[in-house]
């Protein structure tokens, strides 16, 4: 069980006030990957409260989540009891429980974790062979980064003083780095939210070799 997710309380299981911008690009992304939802099995990594798979449940994919949050998962259930959503950590032998699936999402989660190699490496062990996975984390560049410092927002931005808040920064550069380390080809980006220099999320769209 992860140490930096696992105390994560939730107010409500409603869908994160960022999938209103990142949710839709993901479904266009799984559309334009696959041609039949109801043949498409889709992993949530950190699913939440399972607002994003509820979401894509209702469009017809077959899907499972997991999250370290006990809190997170009895919302989940209590909502969306006919969904598979259980207690998991992205440090765990998720495959050998679970099996592998067409695409694996993880949205807003990779900034949250302490070790990133170790959980895209059950990323891509989730992932069959030519499938995908659909990571999301905001966006950081030199222009919104320059952004931040000259408007002073800087602190509001990096939410020091906030309890399991963001641990680490991605920018496309190096989440594609880790994405390519652990076996991924094709790593390719979406930019939400915002125009793409000053995005709010960036979502990277990877290939698990055949």
């Amino acid at each position: 069980m992860s140490i930096e997710l696992d105390a994560t309380t939730y107010v409500h299981a409603k869908p994160a006030t960022a999938h209103s911008y990142i949710l839709p690009t993901v479904v266009d992304v799984l559309e334009n990957s696959f041609h039949e939802a109801n043949e498409t099995a889709v992993f949530d990594l950190g699913c939440g409260t399972g607002g994003a798979a509820s979401v894509l449940a209702q469009k017809g994919y077959d899907v499972v989540g997991v999250d370290p949050s006990e809190d997170g998962i009895a919302k989940a259930k209590a909502v969306h009891p006919d969904l598979p959503l259980e207690i998991g950590s992205g440090y765990e032998d998720l495959s050998s429980r679970y099996g592998t699936f067409d695409a694996v999402i993880s949205l807003e989660v990779v900034e949250h974790v302490y070790d990133p190699k170790a959980f895209t490496a059950t990323m891509y062990d989730l992932v069959k062979p030519g499938g995908i996975a659909v990571v999301s984390t905001p966006f950081h560049g030199y222009w919104k980064n320059l952004a931040l410092a000259v408007s002073g927002k800087m602190d509001d931005h990096f939410m020091p003083l906030k309890d399991h808040g963001h641990i680490k920064f991605w920018s496309p550069e190096t989440l594609s780095t880790l994405l390519h380390e652990t076996g991924f080809e094709d790593v390719d980006f979406e930019y939400v939210g915002r125009i793409p220099l000053l995005a709010k999320s960036m979502i990277a769209i990877a290939q698990k070799p055949h």
